[in-house]
């Protein structure tokens, strides 16, 4: 009997190994449909894996963006604020640019390093602000101003709260999340808005502009517009007026100016004599390392009337406890940067540092992952006077600088603060504080640095630099 041929043995199947994902393609918004640029720049996670693509638009797609926000119509007062509850809602649940919104958190820790309960706590803020924007937005009014012209009052003569313009421009921050909550307040007041994202940590403003379109929001009221240097000048000057995050050197060049700038916290605790810090400690601990450290509300410095060293040690025994862990773990506080990144600021700490006394981080306070990532670890360092320029250096991750204080010292070693929290029993020096104008915000007793909620002024109503009152009478 004939066999049969015998068949050649076939290889055991394997499946099918996974290729590299696609990047998510964050395209720009602009008065159109969504626009895939030719530029494009790649968003990286703290490791330096790449994670998505971000159109960057010309010179003159910025032009034509800002004259079609110009030549748009606002819609009416209240279907503003109902289309911005509506964003809110669909912000954080939704999936839009192919992540819901778990995905979308998870990917923002990745990319920007700042832990997934601060994303989590900073991304329903936004929602909140969106829900509120049309309620907190008003909060600037003045008392003896109405906001529109057929307001009875106007019949006699009154103020009437007006706009003083019709487009907004924002150069958005890319540390954290939680300043986008802020700029909604001008869509709630009728601007039209155009922001410009940081190519660090460009998902959150890409997320929310987009459900402020699926909200109601026309593409010529509210526009995503990614550039480059170049093209980012061109975005304040087709604006009437514009907001721009940054250090020291952005404060200086638009003070005064149609730009608000929005710099520096250098926010502070102050502990006067009449007050036992040992009651307050969680406090003053949690106002350094509450969110990472990374918020300009957090304190950069505490002064203490009376010898500094055992507050800087029981806030080191605190601080030195918080492990290190990537940004996407439950347990994570601080925050995380590439390597190089992280080394950067380490250097600059370690030089600004010297001659202070380190408690804690004087050997450096980067803690390698392993990953291409770092940690940034808390550091703690005694000042000998109140007036020392260190004071002044705000990092982002927990770096706190204690420094005695006296009586004589008086109010000058606490000015340029965002934020005061002053423990102190003294009527007269609150008075004081409360008086000083490069002081923001000032909290008396035990209320933490970070302490916010819509409705209250971060630095200033932002009202009060986009309205102004006319007075207007008819009949």
């Amino acid at each position: 009997m004939t066999q049969p041929a015998q068949q050649p043995a076939q290889p055991e199947q394997q499946p099918a190994q996974p290729g590299p994902q696609p990047l998510l393609q964050l395209d720009a918004l602009g008065p159109g449909e969504p626009f895939r640029a030719r530029r494009r720049t790649e968003v990286t996670e703290v490791t330096g894996a790449p994670f998505a693509e971000l159109s960057l638009v010309p010179k003159l797609f910025v032009t034509r963006a800002m004259r079609a926000l110009h030549a748009a119509e606002s819609l009416p007062a209240e279907e503003r604020f109902a289309a911005l509850a509506r964003a809110g809602r669909i912000f954080t649940s939704e999936t839009i640019d192919g992540l819901d919104f778990p995905s979308y958190e998870r990917a923002v820790a990745r990319v920007s390093g700042v832990p997934i309960t601060v994303v989590r706590d900073a991304t329903r803020a936004i929602a909140d602000s969106a829900e509120k924007a049309g309620w907190s937005a008003y909060r600037a009014r003045p008392a003896g101003a109405v906001s529109d012209w057929r307001d009875g009052a106007t019949l006699d003569g009154s103020a009437v709260w007006t706009r003083r313009g019709e487009v907004f421009a924002v150069h958005a921050a890319g540390n954290h999340p939680g300043p986008h909550g802020l700029w909604l307040e001008a869509l709630a007041l009728g601007y039209r808005v155009a922001v410009r994202p940081s190519r660090r940590e460009p998902l959150t403003p890409h997320r929310l502009v987009t459900a402020l379109r699926l909200a109601g929001f026309a593409a010529d009221q509210v526009m995503l517009l990614p550039t480059d240097h170049e093209a980012a000048d061109e975005i304040l000057a087709g604006a009437d007026l514009g907001m721009v995050y940054g250090g020291d050197e952005v404060v200086r060049k638009y003070a005064g100016s149609t730009v608000l700038p929005q710099g520096p916290g250098r926010s502070k605790i102050l502990v006067t004599r009449d007050t036992d810090w040992r009651e307050h400690l969680d406090t003053i601990v949690d106002s350094i390392a509450h969110q990472g450290g990374v918020a300009c509300i957090n304190a950069t410095a505490v002064l203490v009337e009376g010898d500094p060293a055992p507050l800087a040690r029981a806030i080191t025994e605190r601080l030195a406890g918080i492990p290190s862990l990537p940004p996407e773990d439950e347990k994570a506080v601080l925050s995380v940067q590439p390597v190089a990144e992280a080394r950067a600021i380490e250097a600059y700490l370690l030089r600004r540092a010297a001659g202070t006394r380190a408690w804690l981080g004087g050997d450096g306070v980067v803690a390698e992952l392993g990953d291409g990532s770092a940690v940034l670890r808390p550091a703690v360092h005694q000042l000998d006077r109140p007036d020392a320029e260190q004071t002044g250096v705000e990092l982002a991750f927990p770096c706190v600088w204690v420094a005695p204080w006296t009586p004589e010292a008086g109010v000058a070693p606490l000015r340029n603060s965002l934020v005061l929290t002053a423990l102190t029993g003294d009527d007269a020096l609150f008075d004081r504080l409360l008086r000083e104008p490069s002081i923001s915000n000032v909290y008396r007793g035990d209320h933490p640095t970070y302490w916010i909620r819509p409705g209250v002024p971060h630095d200033g109503y932002l009202g009060e630099f986009l309205m102004r009152t006319k007075t207007v009478i008819r009949g």
